[in-house]
């Protein structure tokens, strides 16, 4: 019998996207197959627009924008599934996108996440002329950034391998429930303080942590309308902004080792300065951030001690990901070495 998935979504003001979305999460060639959606009060006809699903998907409407984690967390609990695919309802995917992942997961019981290949889709949800990628995976560099794969580089085919990667952009990733399980601090698989914005790039890092792998593989394809991007800051609401500066420190204080901070700490520091000048000079809503930081400094320093408490990594592993080109292994033996780097 085949093992069993379920398709998490949040909607918030969605509307213009979640029905394209639906068509092709419904039109997955993969069964048994769960849909949850979790609609974070929208108020642009959205939650209306999604009652034409009902009884082939499985909806919850909240009271008030809880964020996505929150609300990830909400959807995952509900489901039973082996695997759960949190997806962001203006991802498109091709219909054999939930089966190539699967398929990939299963070939080894030490990866935690699957990640396919996402294309950048126009936010008409039309398709650029010339294809563009938009994540091929997550990495992290010295100045402990961290960035998806290929992001708006021409898809000639630089990432055609199945490969080792750190970790998956939570727009499209496959979870295992093992990992789900494991990896859940006791307020959940996604660290609700974190509202949105890095909470994928802190549950692969510490996936990492605890000995959790992520597996990238390229012939699961599907196409993402990219709201945040690098170097878009004075487009993006002043509130995302402001959890973007809290998350990267409580993403930091939760899971850097003593033994990265010593490897890393000139680049890390720089890029702290740049952003808190930034804050001060140019972006003060962004202040705010650090008043946050505080209020759930006690709650974030707990869940460093859980974490560190059964870390399962050795150093060296760990600090191979963190590189100025993306690092990825290429081979699926079990005890991972020596990292090769793919080139731009």
């Amino acid at each position: 019998m085949p093992v069993s998935v379920c398709v998490t979504i949040v909607t918030h003001n969605s509307l213009r996207f979640i029905s394209r979305c639906l068509e092709t999460v419904l039109a997955q060639d993969y069964s048994p197959l769960e849909v949850i959606v979790v609609d974070n009060a929208s108020t642009d006809g959205g939650w209306e627009a999604l009652s034409r699903w009902d009884g082939q998907i499985r909806l919850l409407r909240n009271a008030v924008n809880t964020g996505f984690s929150a609300a990830q967390n909400q959807a995952i609990g509900l489901s039973r599934s082996d695997w759960v695919l949190t997806l962001n309802p203006d991802v498109l995917l091709e219909q054999d996108f939930v089966s190539r992942l699967v398929e990939a997961g299963e070939t080894d019981s030490s990866v935690g996440t699957v990640c396919g290949r996402l294309r950048a889709l126009e936010r008409d949800l039309s398709f650029p002329a010339r294809p563009r990628l938009d994540s091929t995976g997550l990495y992290f560099s010295p100045s402990m950034r961290h960035f998806d794969r290929g992001w708006n580089e021409p898809d000639t085919g630089q990432f055609a391998e199945r490969e080792y990667v750190f970790g998956a952009s939570a727009a499209a990733a496959l979870y295992r429930r093992a990992m789900i399980a494991d990896a859940s601090l006791d307020d959940g698989f996604f660290d609700p303080d974190f509202f949105a914005y890095r909470e994928d790039a802190d549950v692969a890092w510490r996936a990492q942590l605890l000995g959790w792998r992520c597996l990238y593989t390229p012939d699961a394809l599907g196409y993402h309308v990219r709201s945040v991007r690098p170097g878009s800051r004075r487009e993006i609401p002043p509130l995302i902004n402001m959890h973007s500066v809290k998350n990267r420190f409580l993403m930091r204080i939760k899971n850097t080792t003593g033994d990265l901070y010593r490897r890393h700490w000139l680049a890390a520091t720089v890029r702290d300065a740049f952003v808190i000048g930034g804050c001060l000079f140019t972006e003060p809503a962004s202040l705010a951030a650090f008043w946050s930081i505080g209020r759930c400094l006690g709650r974030t320093l707990a869940k460093r001690r859980q974490i560190m408490a059964r870390k399962k990594v050795d150093d060296e592993y760990l600090a191979a990901w963190f590189a100025p080109r993306p690092p990825a292994w290429t081979g699926l033996e079990p005890a991972l070495s020596v990292p090769t780097h793919q080139q731009p």
